[in-house]
């Protein structure tokens, strides 16, 4: 995304923000592929990776334009929502096929096909959901900053000035919480 395309988008918020319906109509196509950036980041690091990026894409920006309550900010603030929105979605999707794995429609599995491995660097999202709840509940901006860091894909920068600290609070942030994680998770 180009400088130009960067202050467009803020500019394009703005205009949404205040009820013009022709600013979301530009403003699809300059976010869109960022927004697919950020799907398949997310996608990445998804053991059970059943969803594509524009999927995932199209569903977060259907929720988003639908989102009537968020006072847009910035371009930072809007890709922090939708990395976010992502997430629940991907969160919601793990947590139905968990619902399925508990019997709903369970399928017979023969050894063969149990001994398929998941990639080694696949997490599991229901793990890190509730490993971030759990963080949110101890220091709220620290999970933001992970958020913001690993989902969003953001810099230290834009998370800076999304939170308005540091860039060395958000590095201090992100290496507690980076820690606390991997504790949490065992791994």
């Amino acid at each position: 995304m180009t400088n130009d395309d960067q202050g467009n988008v803020t500019v394009l918020l703005m205009a949404w923000r205040e009820g013009g319906a022709e600013a979301l109509d530009a403003l699809a196509p300059v976010v869109y592929d960022e927004l697919r950036r950020i799907a398949r980041r997310h996608l990445s690091h998804e053991k059970a990776n059943t969803l594509q990026p524009t999927a995932l894409v199209n569903e977060a920006f259907v929720r988003l334009i639908n989102t009537k309550q968020v006072a847009w900010q910035d371009r930072v603030h809007f890709f922090a929502v939708a990395a976010r929105l992502m997430r629940r979605i991907l969160i919601d999707r793990a947590r139905a096929r968990h619902m399925q794995k508990r019997g709903s429609g369970a399928a017979r599995v023969t050894i063969e096909d149990g001994m398929l491995v998941a990639e080694d660097n696949a997490i599991d999202v229901l793990a890190v959901d509730e490993a971030l709840t759990r963080l949110a509940e101890i220091d709220p901006r620290k999970a933001q900053v992970v958020e913001m860091r690993f989902f969003g894909g953001l810099g230290n920068d834009q998370i800076a000035f999304a939170l308005g600290v540091s860039n060395d609070t958000v590095e201090r942030d992100w290496k507690f919480a980076k820690s606390w994680l991997k504790k949490q998770l065992g791994s």
